[in-house]
């Protein structure tokens, strides 16, 4: 049994600003860069009192210009900082693109391993806010198609902080993707620095008769569904991937192997989304294995409404889930 005074009980947000303080003061090569991530700190809090305590030459708020923040950030990491900028909403990402996609993503790559690039992309997204079509995608699939980037979808506060700490102290580009829906959302935490690995998936639940896969705040649909479900003897194990690029499918082909049912679940589209290679990937690996074809639940495929009744039925819950689960066992 762990130790509970080795374990404090903090917020997502609490998470993130942990882990970037400890890298802050771990090393004086770190900076911050965002829109109102300073003096305001951060529009979700994940920032606050930072810029008061390592100064405005490393807490710096930007002018409004995504591409300006991500070329900056490109830029200081080609020179030796480790920048980590944030992008207030992940829908404006569409504006940095040009900086992750084709700058830092492949510097690495076309310098043959003379250059690299120790850059974080921190930028929450996701629905549940009523912030209309404009504020509240997930855009994880379009940067897991991008080789050269990283790729991280947490949900736990544990998780958030020991995976910032690996992506601040990687020498690769991460796309470290928050839900803004999430950030009050509170858990256990160790009181000692932790880091955990990028590229490993982590078994939250284990269960025997289906393996459900989900990141991000549908992670906490699936465990729901879980409870749910094993109340009515179905006993279902769920996996966080935590990082979408790498993706660690040897777990997920290992829970497979021994639950023989996957589901997979994505606040995203299903539609050529994480959740389709998942699938895809399990059918080409392992295809002997399944009892019957994959599920995927997914948010419809629509923008995402402003009305809060047509936002809650676009997006993803744990009755879905649930209902998906079933029908897979029937």
């Amino acid at each position: 049994m762990s130790d509970p005074q080795a374990m404090r009980n903090i917020t997502y947000a609490q998470a993130i600003r942990t882990a970037l303080r400890e890298e802050m003061k771990r090393d004086e090569r770190v900076v911050l860069w965002g829109e109102d991530i300073g003096v305001y700190g951060g529009v979700y809090g994940a920032t606050t009192g930072l810029q008061r305590e390592f100064g405005t030459e490393r807490v710096r708020d930007t002018p409004i210009s995504e591409m300006a923040i991500v070329g900056m950030g490109v830029g200081a990491a080609l020179l030796g900082l480790r920048p980590v900028v944030e992008i207030m909403y992940e829908d404006f990402l569409a504006h940095a693109a040009d900086g992750v996609v084709n700058q830092a993503a492949k510097w690495g790559y076309m310098s043959g391993g003379q250059y690299r690039v120790p850059l974080v992309v921190r930028s929450p997204g996701g629905g549940g806010s009523g912030y209309a079509a404009q504020h509240s995608q997930n855009l994880e699939a379009w940067f897991a198609h991008i080789p050269g980037l990283i790729v991280v979808a947490t949900c736990m506060p544990r998780d958030a902080r020991g995976l910032l700490k690996a992506a601040i102290r990687d020498d690769n580009p991460v796309v470290f993707l928050e839900h803004k829906g999430h950030y009050t959302y509170k858990g256990d935490v160790p009181r000692d620095e932790e880091v955990l690995p990028l590229g490993k998936a982590d078994i939250k639940r284990p269960g025997r008769d289906v393996t459900i896969v989900a990141w991000s705040k549908a992670l906490v649909a699936a465990l729901s569904a879980a409870d749910e479900l094993a109340s009515e003897g179905i006993d279902a194990e769920v996996i966080d991937p935590r990082t979408l690029l790498p993706l660690d499918m040897d777990t997920i082909l290992a829970s497979v192997g021994r639950t023989r049912h996957l589901v997979v679940v994505s606040e995203s589209h299903a539609y050529c989304g994480v959740s389709a290679e998942i699938s895809a990937q399990v059918c080409e690996r392992a295809f002997g294995e399944l009892k019957r074809p994959p599920k995927r639940v997914g948010s419809h495929f629509v923008p995402l409404p402003y009305s809060e009744p047509m936002e809650s039925y676009v997006i993803p819950d744990a009755a879905r889930v649930a209902e998906a689960v079933r029908g897979l066992l029937a």
